[in-house]
């Protein structure tokens, strides 16, 4: 497939994929400061597939888990620049997470280099430097399936004949550029690296050869890049370590002082609501020595985003920015509510009501009320209608019920929880208990625990329970019903 895109890795001060410090504030940080391209931290692949793509009102692109916590963020400002990394050792898996942050960024590269166990356990990261096999399909499928550019990032072999061929064949694959930490899987930062062997890298290779692992040998400040460049003949510098103390590391003009990259770091983590542990966590790296100082105490006890500012006198941009934010988040959601309520149909029964489970006895819930009582007065079951807004990607559900139907006004994080909420609004309108464990034990509650009895009796009898009796067929028979109902 033609690559359609203009990022080119030749002559590229990169900064490097980097867990936990690789986030959004970070890129953008040294985009700013001067960095050509900027990797995200590794993100695996099965994690990613079970994201949903929402755009924020903070104009950014977030993926999404189920657990609503933000895997991936990333906006316009870095979309011609930024790599995403990817844990993968399946080229399915690869290419499935691939398609899904393809119009997002810049490139795709495969992580092969991290010697970690939570990497290498699941046969990923340096693992796949033993599986050749492996390599080959993974990137093979990549850069066949996608249009934005491929490349991977490895450490070097035992020796330097299997470290070139194995670099020859990955080049084979049609992969843009690849990213050679010059230390062996077992070497850690104190250990020396090996800058020839990624010259013998570079020699033997057509493709952009991207050097990195020079932070605590070579890289100190701007004028460095270039040293550790001409000493192993790369295309172009990754950096890791020097860029996470100091971003501004980037700058041709020389480094910033460290008060002010932290304050410039802060301002993006604030703007794009970084989480404050992540942000907490970046600043630590940047503070390093001076984490007993006054300041760093103050870091070190912080509990939030705004104590963080507070610590670094910026309480007031705090403010302001999150004003804002608040701001642009109501008129969000104003404009969101103005088209509901623009195609609401007008005969729906509305409350604004959510589910909240706690406040129900355990396996209870509105549904099963609402089924219990249609059956009751010989009504057909309860049919449910569930809408996902595509702003926000959250839930409504309409519920039918003898020709009428209910809603909640208030959208829900998951299908279930809008039914649920659809069936209280039902259930409150017509005056029937919803089994809240404040309307005390009613005749569900009662049905169940006689049905739990039973089950013991019959269990302590020695009954078999493998063969359903005529009960327990019935027991079965309403709960097929009712999960026709949540259907």
């Amino acid at each position: 497939m033609t690559v359609n895109t203009p990022l080119c890795f030749r002559g590229k001060k990169i900064l490097a994929p980097m867990v936990r410090v690789g986030t959004l504030p970070m890129r953008l940080l040294a985009l700013d400061y001067g960095a050509d391209i900027v990797y995200c931290e590794e993100l695996i692949d099965i994690k990613m597939l079970q994201c949903k793509r929402v755009i924020n009102v903070l104009e950014t692109v977030d993926f999404i888990a189920p657990n609503e916590r933000v895997v991936f963020r990333t906006c316009e400002r870095e979309r011609h620049h930024v790599v995403f990394q990817m844990g993968s050792a399946d080229a399915e898996r690869a290419l499935a997470v691939a398609k899904l942050v393809e119009s997002d960024v810049a490139g795709i590269d495969i992580n092969m280099g991290c010697p970690k166990e939570y990497s290498t356990k699941a046969s990923m990261g340096a693992a796949l430097l033993s599986d050749p096999d492996k390599i080959e399909s993974i990137l093979t499928t990549l850069v066949k399936g996608i249009c934005k550019p491929v490349t991977c990032k490895i450490r070097i072999l035992p020796s330097v004949e299997d470290t070139v061929n194995l670099v020859k064949r990955i080049e084979k694959t049609g992969i843009a550029a690849i990213a050679v930490h010059g230390r062996k899987k077992e070497e850690r930062p104190q250990h020396p690296v090996h800058c020839d062997v990624i010259k013998a890298i570079s020699e033997a290779v057509s493709i952009p050869v991207i050097a990195n692992g020079g932070s605590h040998d070579f890289i100190k400040e701007y004028t460095d890049i270039e040293t550790f460049q001409k000493a192993t003949a790369a295309s172009s510098v990754m950096i890791a370590r020097a860029a996470m103390w100091n971003p501004s590391i980037f700058r041709k003009e020389g480094l910033f002082p460290l008060k002010e990259v932290m304050q410039d770091y802060i301002k993006y983590a604030v703007r794009y609501d970084n989480h404050y542990t992540n942000t907490k966590y970046c600043l630590c790296q940047m503070l390093r020595e001076q984490l007993e100082t006054t300041q760093g105490k103050k870091l070190h006890a912080a509990q939030s985003t705004q104590e963080i500012c507070e610590a670094f006198e910026m309480a007031d941009f705090y403010e302001e920015t999150t004003a804002i934010f608040e701001a642009k988040k109501t008129s969000s959601e104003t404009e969101t509510q103005d088209e509901d309520d623009q195609m609401e149909d007008p005969d729906v029964i509305k409350m604004a009501v959510r589910f909240d489970k706690r406040e129900y006895p355990p396996q209870i819930t509105p549904k099963m009320y609402l089924l219990e009582w249609c059956r009751k007065e010989k009504h057909p079951q309860p049919v449910y209608e569930t809408v996902q807004r595509p702003l926000d990607r959250l839930f409504c559900s309409v519920v039918t019920v003898a020709e009428q139907k209910y809603r909640s006004t208030l959208w829900d994080k998951s299908k279930k929880l809008a039914e649920q909420a659809a069936a209280i609004v039902c259930l409150r309108t017509l005056g029937v208990p919803e089994g809240k464990l404040c309307e005390g034990e009613t005749h569900l509650i009662n049905k169940r625990k006689r049905e739990d009895r039973e089950c013991l009796n019959n269990r302590d009898h020695g009954e078999d329970l493998s063969e359903p009796s005529h009960k327990k067929a019935n027991f079965i028979a309403e709960t097929s019903d009712m999960n026709v109902a949540k259907m």
